[in-house]
């Protein structure tokens, strides 16, 4: 699978949901499952305010002249080795000439993502949900803990599949005692919101799953999941220096 219809994957569930990028989720939709690509669909790609930025970043960083290689949407969504090579005054750029962050934000609030730059923040999707508390979409207001867990990408283990729903075996970020964490896995529900003969259609217990805004987007590797959770944790523990 190409790295456009890859990334089609990721947007579609906040798209659904009227949150990030054109108003266009059936279009979207009806690329990823006809697994076909043209110019239109990298046009409406490019308009999502938050994502296409980031993946212009990471892109020039690493000399790749498609913003939508593979090597970077996987580095956006999910993490690899590529988001090393962005240096902190081109993130910084990025935060506050493409994405406009500072604008958006309070003085306070903006002080305190230049303090998250210093302390290591990368340029992975993790990082824009919980050390940017302002979700910079279309619907700008605060996260809660739902919508942080929502919004950022997670991981589970197919339990069980039955027609259109999907039961997975997920970890949920939760609140407690002031931090945010990781809590104990539980069982989600899931209505498959796509379809494609490349993988959502074979889903079979055991299968390891990437999850955005409730929408199975992939079937990924032990590896795989191993960086999503590295790049995870490390943004959650940035998030949690100014809780």
């Amino acid at each position: 699978m190409n790295g456009i219809l890859r990334c089609s994957r990721y947007a579609f569930g906040p798209n659904r949901l009227h949150y990030c990028g054109p108003d266009k989720n059936k279009e979207i939709a009806s690329y990823i499952n006809e697994e076909a690509t043209d110019e239109g669909l990298v046009g409406l790609l490019t308009k999502f305010e938050t994502m296409y930025p980031y993946l212009c970043s990471i892109a020039m960083a690493n000399g790749i002249r498609d913003q939508f290689d593979e090597r970077v949407i996987e580095a956006y969504w999910l993490g690899n080795d590529l988001l090393k090579n962005i240096k902190k005054q081109d993130f910084y750029d990025l935060l506050v000439d493409d994405l406009k962050v500072k604008k958006k934000l309070d003085t306070k609030s903006f002080l305190l993502v230049e303090q998250k730059l210093e302390h290591g923040a990368l340029p992975h999707h993790s990082f824009h949900v919980f050390d940017i508390w302002r979700r910079t979409g279309h619907v700008e207001r605060e996260h809660t803990t739902n919508s942080m867990d929502e919004c950022r990408v997670s991981w589970g283990r197919i339990l069980s599949v039955s027609g259109p729903f999907v039961t997975v075996e997920t970890e949920p970020i939760v609140y407690e005692n002031g931090k945010l964490h990781l809590g104990a896995p539980i069982q989600k529900k899931l209505m498959r919101q796509l379809e494609s003969e490349y993988d959502i259609e074979q889903l079979k217990v055991g299968d390891l799953v990437s999850i955005h805004w409730s929408v199975i987007c992939e079937i990924i590797t032990p590896k795989q999941i191993a960086e999503l959770k590295k790049y995870t944790l490390h943004h959650v523990a940035l998030a949690n220096e100014t809780l």
